[in-house]
């Protein structure tokens, strides 16, 4: 039974050649693609955009921070308007939310389509226990780069 198949047909991506296929043999065949890559879909420009952008936040907020000299000393006044002077330029300069303007719009876009009230009220309870982990996230953060 030494019947020949015709496994890739000539077309505008793929070459190929016939193969005798037999009971014991096969030969290998050899295809080559016209292009090499696919084009970039949508949505990977759209993840690099993304990650542009918090890259150049962090890296704005990172420069302000590395030339403030900021003293934590929750029993000194000056110390912490200073704080607070240093970490609302920060918010301004790379153009980030405040904690609470945060939680604010995280609520609003996490509960806007909640039909009862228990539901909302365990939403509610999900992103106030996530807002205090990147709360402790942060303080860690600020901490370690000083």
């Amino acid at each position: 039974m030494a019947l020949s198949s015709r496994l890739f047909s000539k077309s505008k991506l793929i070459y190929g050649c016939q193969i005798l296929l037999q009971k014991e043999h096969a030969i290998p065949v050899r295809h080559f693609a016209k292009e090499s890559a696919p084009p970039a879909l949508k949505g990977d420009q759209m993840l690099k955009n993304i990650f542009v952008e918090v890259k150049n936040k962090f890296e704005t907020a990172i420069g302000i921070l590395k030339k403030e000299k900021i003293t934590i000393d929750p029993e000194d006044p000056a110390a912490v308007s200073h704080y607070a002077k240093v970490m609302k330029t920060v918010r301004e300069k790379a153009s980030l939310l405040s904690e609470s303007q945060d939680i604010l719009s995280t609520i609003e876009i996490e509960t806007q389509d909640i039909p009862d009230a228990r539901t909302y009220l365990l939403t509610l309870k999900e992103i106030r226990v996530k807002c205090v982990m990147m709360m402790i996230y942060s303080l860690l953060f600020t901490l370690f780069i000083l």
